[in-house]
């Protein structure tokens, strides 16, 4: 079967992303090239740097800690919050829908790249940025705040990998109906609304009326961000810091959402994403 043949197929996606080789230097060409492409992107690239950081800014005005969790480190998970929002899920929903209209999708499908490696080829930019303004943010909450070591590492880091994940594939299941880049503003505001107003951004989503918190609790953010807090500082502020081990305890429910959503993003990757244009 060829690859513009498996294109038609409505299960052709997890065909590919199940039993096609990935190759790390294809991937690599195709975001070398989209990196390109979006540094001369003027607007999409200050909309990526800027528009995080002058949010953030913006609640570290009344960001002072929340519970056992210090401004620093409140400071630094929210702010990773609105990267994957702005700079992963946003911007590449808009890059999504651009190839697509110029039809560079559909031509990519027609060589030996497979599906996997068109999309994260594609996400490479946003990732690469998203990861320079954590590591910026780190710094400066560091210097300013005294940001403490991570209790936890190698939860931290699983937190960190599986939140761009799933905002990876969230940003891909949306630009199936998001007709132009000009729509995306539109579109993508439930994610981006619901998120900011109940991923905990600014205290722990738990000191929330219980009725709310459990469905706050339920969005793609909210247990990226418990984990994320959870190997940082050992608490997502309500409970008393926990240990290196203690803290894998209280990992168990956001990490079995955090499946979940994984699982659901594959989904409607499937059934959502378009190859070709919508015109």
């Amino acid at each position: 079967m060829t690859a513009s043949t498996q294109a038609t197929g409505g299960g052709g996606l997890l065909r590919r992303l199940g039993l096609g080789r990935v190759s790390l230097r294809r991937i690599g060409a195709l975001g070398r090239a989209e990196m390109i492409l979006l540094l001369r992107n003027k607007t999409a690239t200050t909309t990526a740097l800027l528009l995080p950081l002058g949010t953030v800014a913006l609640f570290s005005t009344f960001i002072d800690g929340a519970g056992h969790v210090s401004t620093g480190a409140m400071l630094a998970t929210t702010m990773f919050g609105f990267v994957l929002l702005y700079v992963v899920y946003y911007n590449l929903v808009t890059t999504y829908v651009a190839r697509r209209e110029e039809r560079v999708l559909k031509r990519l499908r027609t060589g030996v790249v497979t599906d996997a490696e068109i999309l994260v080829g594609a996400a490479v930019p946003a990732l690469a940025l998203a990861l320079v303004q954590l590591l910026l943010t780190v710094v400066a909450a560091t210097v300013f705040f005294g940001l403490p070591v991570p209790v936890n590492l190698p939860l931290l880091l699983v937190a960190v990998l599986a939140g761009c994940a799933i905002f990876v594939l969230l940003a891909a299941a949306s630009s199936g109906f998001t007709r132009t880049v000009e729509t995306a503003q539109i579109t993508t505001l439930p994610v981006l609304v619901l998120s900011m107003i109940g991923s905990g951004f600014t205290g722990p989503v738990e000191s929330l009326p219980d009725g709310i918190a459990a469905v706050f609790q339920m969005l793609p953010l909210t247990p990226v961000l418990e984990l994320v807090r959870l190997g940082w500082v050992g608490t997502t502020g309500t409970d008393a810091p926990r240990d290196f081990v203690g803290v894998l305890a209280e990992a168990g429910r956001p990490a079995l959402i955090i499946l979940v959503w994984l699982a659901a993003g594959v989904s409607a990757t499937r059934h959502w994403f378009r190859w070709d244009t919508r015109h």
